[in-house]
């Protein structure tokens, strides 16, 4: 049995004066759930969580929250008027008449690594950010509802509180863009789409599969009620399908782009590429030499880079991680020739022509209307690689309203900031395309139009996030910015840079025994590495798989493709279209793990 909801949603539909946002909403949580909400931009996620909170009445429907029951929120945008110090904004999270309970502020901003008496005005976003999560944990709520609670944290933040979270034994509900971190969090997916709330018992790694029978079976009610519907259905279920088919082609380029850039950062010693050759417009577009920068502290002078040594090439996708003030900006500037090294070389392209993305949004002026963004001077017309297209066509691709074109910046939301601000970026002639936290505030449906540009780019990228399965899908080479001075460029994403890095250091008091000495006529053999037996197993019966699962899809497309089983057989024409998109589901996540383990043993066995 089910246990019963600490907060619970009955019934409740919200207008905002005219179309219902969504009505009929039912929404349960109870102690040990781990729910995430998913939604485009503009689907009423955070307006969701706000009636959760008690802060947005419904126009219908009722809120239930057991007594006693104590609520952790985290808004996408925290509000810290009347609060000066980040001790103060975090004891105000503590429940009324808890108030003495103030060691667990200072034990919570100790966990978060946050000065008590900084001045909430001077906190960076990320700080801001670990402070709003203070201030949602020190309560030791019985429900928790983080809406969007991994932007602007570095790596460590995240990971740290990916831990506290899998601990943590009350109701949770997440809102968040963030892939990886869902996966490891998100037992049950719930989808608002269209005004309807669906629910998955499946994690939410499934998502996309569910998402895709949700579509065959609106498709098959659609069919007995509007043929208009039903074409949209299906353009909606065919796009997905067809993304599919373009994602395993843009993850076959990606195993070929890395196993290129594995071999320049393994033998960049060895390799030159003439100054000359870039000057003619070459492929080396930055070429950095054993460069290094110091700041004075308070503590005295420090290190943000220390000897390090890159050659980025025309069409690399390079990303840069690390804990937020470790020196990623310092380095970004540096191999960009905004900030001159201490020590060292740097070399630029002369045909660079770069573009920058602010994650602070400062390129857009909150009074400019979405038409004047896109063409200041005037018109309707803006010029996107060489052609002349109206500014509402080329809004549409980025998901706006042609109806919005005289909207205001102000009003946006952060996401559709984030979106304005890509489409100005992209209407650029660039080259070099620089992009400092580009993932904040974006739906899923962006991420993947944003990785979708991006993988098609033709010039180079530099890429500073946060997003580990971002990084995974997009770069060819990853950075890391440890801090201290410290950095090192491992070929692949973020998820080969954890498997790649060195093991921290063993303590001098635990440092084990010396090997015995070998001359240097005879070098110790080099141990072969090969897959495990799990992963080597499944590699080998995998291409049959394959074989099965597109005989499936042929047999039943042969099926489907009788114009008279509709009118005949409904049932079995809705079961058939269901098992067909289950089929394509499993082929598209059997071949991209094959190309993930083939990948994987040729790295090893190289």
């Amino acid at each position: 049995m089910a246990p019963p909801p600490l907060l619970a949603l009955q019934g409740v539909t919200v207008t905002f004066g005219g179309t219902p946002l969504f009505e009929g909403v039912d929404l349960p949580i109870a102690r040990g759930d781990k729910l995430t909400l998913v939604g485009r931009n503009g689907a009423g996620k955070s307006t969701l969580l706000r009636l959760l909170t008690g802060e947005v009445l419904p126009d219908g429907g009722d809120r239930f929250i057991q007594p006693g029951c104590r609520i952790g929120t985290l808004p996408q945008e925290p509000d810290i008027k009347g609060f000066r110090t980040i001790h103060e904004f975090v004891a105000a999270g503590l429940p009324e008449g808890d108030e003495d309970a103030l060691h667990r502020v200072d034990a919570v901003l100790d966990r978060l690594r946050l000065p008590a008496d900084r001045e909430l005005a001077l906190l960076s976003g990320g700080k801001l950010r670990r402070a709003a999560l203070g201030r949602a944990l020190v309560s030791q709520p019985d429900v928790l509802l983080l809406d969007e609670p991994t932007n602007h944290l570095d790596l460590p933040t995240i990971e740290w509180l990916e831990s506290e979270l899998l601990a943590f034994r009350g109701g949770l509900l997440l809102i968040s863009h963030d892939r990886a971190f869902l996966n490891r969090l998100a037992r049950n997916t719930l989808w608002l789409d269209r005004g309807r709330l669906r629910v998955s018992e499946r994690p939410f790694s499934e998502f996309e599969s569910w998402q895709a029978e949700q579509f065959a079976a609106d498709d098959l009610a659609s069919h007995k009620l509007d043929r208009k519907i039903a074409s949209e259905l299906l353009w909606m279920r065919e796009g997905i399908s067809a993304r599919r088919t373009r994602n395993m082609g843009r993850v076959r380029s990606l195993q070929q782009l890395r196993r290129d850039r594995a071999a320049e950062v393994r033998g960049g010693k060895q390799v030159k590429l003439a100054v000359s050759e870039a000057e003619t417009g070459g492929r080396l577009v930055i070429e950095a030499e054993r460069v290094s920068k110091q700041f004075q502290t308070s503590s005295g002078l420090r290190y943000m880079v220390k000897d390090f040594s890159t050659r980025i090439l025309r069409g690399d996708r390079v990303g840069l991680i690390g804990r937020n003030g470790a020196g990623k900006t310092t380095l970004l500037r540096l191999l960009t020739g905004k900030l001159e090294a201490d020590s060292g070389t740097v070399r630029l392209a002369p045909s660079l022509e770069p573009a920058y993305f602010d994650q602070k949004r400062e390129a857009l002026d909150p009074d400019a209307t979405l038409r004047r963004v896109l063409c200041p001077f005037g018109g309707d017309a803006i010029v996107v690689d060489g052609k002349s297209r109206h500014v509402a066509s080329y809004l549409k691709d980025f998901l706006f309203d042609t109806r919005a074109l005289d909207t205001p910046v102000r009003t946006l939301s952060g996401g559709e900031r984030n979106r304005l601000l890509l489409a100005k970026l992209f209407a650029l002639p660039s080259n070099l395309l620089i992009m400092d936290e580009p993932t904040n505030d974006l739906d899923m449906d962006t991420l993947d139009l944003l990785q979708e540009v991006l993988s098609e780019y033709k010039g180079t990228l530099l890429l500073v996030s946060h997003d580990r399965d971002f990084l995974d899908r997009l770069v060819t080479s990853t950075i890391a910015v440890e801090g201290d001075g410290v950095v090192a460029e491992y070929p692949g994403g973020y998820s080969d840079y954890q498997r790649q890095r060195p093991p921290p250091p063993v303590p001098v008091a635990a440092a084990p025994p010396k090997p015995a000495a070998v001359t240097a006529a005879e070098p110790p053999p080099k141990a072969k590495r090969k897959l495990g037996y799990k992963d080597q197993r499944e590699l080998d019966q995998l291409p049959a798989r394959l074989e099965v699962l597109t005989a499936q899809i042929k047999t039943l497309s042969d099926r489907l493709a009788d114009p008279a089983l509709f009118a005949r057989d409904a049932a079995a024409f809705g079961r058939l279209s269901a098992d067909l998109e289950a089929r394509h589901a499993e082929l598209a996540a059997a071949e991209e793990r094959w190309l993930e383990l083939a990948a994987l043993r040729e790295e090893l066995e190289g």
